[in-house]
């Protein structure tokens, strides 16, 4: 557990009082606490909180039960995967996961129950493991442990719809030698609110493919936190969003190089369209000071497709070493690509189709990093459906 850090004390005879604290600015450095009263209840001044509708979020800040049957969840579970439901110091429950905001924290302290999927060691798992997480409306608080055993290979798939407030935990733990591909899809009705907080920890040898969409929801917060914690460790990043009008979807991005000759890559891309849709995308890359031979790359791409939308992209990244292969982090926002639109066009594609054809190529880079041919089909069909919307509109 850590605290917010403190300045040290100014040199007697020369006493700043700006100087008397300094705020937290790195992911590194922030807070993490079990107790909800550690953090108090976000203002909107905070940095981490400072892009975010805090107002849809109120709820989600009292540390109160939520209500019974808010959520409904069904699985999908292949042969040889174990499933178990994990109290509170239960291993390998709280293993990895620290809540660094109120919302996680509270999540913790009042789901007193965890709910687990474990593949087998040294076992190929080739269907997808699917948790159907079904909001049937009111609050509701939620912990998935996710836990791959060594050398083992599975993809693990969540969805989410219909209606809900939820706080959601998921805890990934990825064992030496294992590869685990974790897809979390938010398709939300128009008036769910979902704060999610992803943290993993990634042993030696192994790989993490780490994906999230989201299209539905009011406001959609899902923050992945991922510690390349072994020698050789991989992990992969991506994210898709596709705001309309009124909404506000956003990730918190933290990649943690920890072990030496890790590798990571990051790629997010954002599409908006309606007045005042609102992507958020803060992307925090630490190398650490034994990270030697890390080759790391974070990337965030938006595309608005109408005015009145914005996106807010802050790439950040520190480096404790010397010793690397390679750093670096890039943000575009931007709208069409002129070139790309006239290229069509003058084959004989309208307007109208060239610029869809320009989106849906933009965004099917994410989509295929899924690796389920049916819900890449599912979801290109329903970004065709946004898209189809807001022509209407």
């Amino acid at each position: 557990m850590t605290t917010a850090t403190q300045a040290p004390a100014a040199a007697e005879g020369h006493i700043d009082p700006a100087a008397a604290f300094v705020p937290v600015q790195t992911r590194s450095e922030r807070l993490t606490s079990f107790a909800p009263e550690d953090f108090g209840v976000p203002t909107g001044r905070e940095v981490n909180w400072k892009h975010t509708p805090i107002r849809l979020l109120e709820t989600l800040f009292d540390d109160v039960a939520g209500e019974e049957g808010a959520v409904r969840v069904g699985t999908t579970l292949p042969d040889g995967v174990e499933s178990a439901e994990l109290e509170v110091g239960q291993a390998p429950r709280g293993e990895v996961f620290r809540p660094e905001d109120r919302v996680a924290a509270v999540a913790w302290s009042q789901e007193r129950t965890a709910h687990l999927v474990r593949i087998p060691a040294d076992t190929a798992i080739d269907t997808p493991i699917v948790l159907d997480i079904e909001g049937q409306g009111g609050r509701a608080h939620a912990h998935i442990v996710l836990e791959a055993l060594p050398h083992s290979r599975a993809t693990v798939l969540l969805r989410h719809r219909g209606s809900a407030t939820l706080a959601q935990n998921v805890e990934i733990i990825v064992r030496d030698g294992a590869a685990l591909d974790v897809v979390s899809v938010q398709q939300w009705a128009d008036d769910a609110v979902h704060a999610a907080s992803h943290q993993a920890r990634v042993d030696r040898d192994a790989t993490l493919r780490h994906t999230v969409v989201s299209l539905g929801g009011a406001l959609v917060r899902v923050n992945p936190s991922v510690e390349l914690a072994g020698a050789g460790a991989d992990g992969r990043l991506y994210g898709l969003s596709f705001a309309d009008a009124e909404q506000h979807l956003e990730s918190q991005v933290y990649l943690h190089h920890k072990g030496p000759h890790t590798v990571g890559d990051v790629l997010y891309k954002g599409a908006l369209q309606g007045a005042s849709a609102h992507t958020v995308w803060i992307g925090d890359v630490l190398i650490g000071r034994d990270a030697v031979g890390t080759d790391s790359y974070e990337a965030n791409r938006n595309l608005v497709l109408t005015d009145g939308a914005r996106a807010d992209s802050i790439p950040n990244l520190e480096i404790e070493t010397g010793d690397i292969v390679g750093a670096g982090h890039a943000s575009a926002t931007g709208r069409f690509d002129d070139e790309q639109l006239f290229y069509l066009q003058a084959r004989g594609i309208s307007e109208e189709e060239a610029r869809r054809l320009v989106v849906l190529g933009f965004l099917a880079e994410i989509v295929q990093k899924t690796g389920i041919p049916s819900l890449e089909e599912e979801l290109m069909a329903a970004i065709e459906a946004e898209l189809a919307t807001e022509e209407r509109a």
